[in-house]
């Protein structure tokens, strides 16, 4: 189906989302995808780029992901859920619920190591780690500007935030 230029799409429990990109949104992402980018190579990083998570259709394009050392794409040409190592989601007002809910529950079930959720609304980022039985432990959540400790995770860095912009 044809995408309507500056709109994401993904398909979530087998309803096709479309958002438009904001700017800040953007900044967001490109914020994160940079600080990673000083600890690990662009081949490792991907941004919009659709990967199938267990339940039923999902078919996510996550802001940013970090893939394991070795991942390789499976028969089809895509990358497998499995060699997920960390997901960025930045939150859009009318993905939120997605994001935090049936999105969250799949990457844990997929056993996605970390997951943080930037949330320019609120101006707050929430790190899930530890995924068990389909649900992550949720730590304490970092205001923009704080720095997001991510050095004990298989990230192994920490999150500068103090140019995260809240809207």
């Amino acid at each position: 189906m044809p995408v309507p230029e500056g709109w994401k799409v993904e398909v979530v429990e087998g309803a096709v989302c479309f958002w438009p990109q904001r700017d800040n949104h953007w900044d967001l992402t490109a914020n994160v995808v940079e600080q990673l980018r000083a600890r690990y190579p662009r081949r490792r990083l991907l941004s919009d780029v659709r990967i199938d998570f267990p339940g039923h259709l999902n078919g996510f394009a996550a802001d940013v992901l970090l893939l394991k050392e070795g991942a390789e794409k499976n028969a089809k040409g895509r990358w497998k859920h499995q060699d997920v190592a960390f997901v960025a989601e930045v939150i859009s007002k009318d993905t939120a619920r997605n994001d935090y809910g049936p999105k969250k529950d799949a990457y844990a079930a997929a056993g996605v190591p970390v997951l943080l959720i930037v949330d320019p609304y609120t101006g707050l980022c929430h790190v899930y780690t530890e995924p068990e039985g389909g649900a992550y432990r949720l730590e304490p959540a970092v205001k923009f500007g704080d720095p997001v400790d991510l050095a004990g995770t298989v990230v192994g860095l920490v999150l500068d935030t103090e140019e995260f912009a809240h809207e």
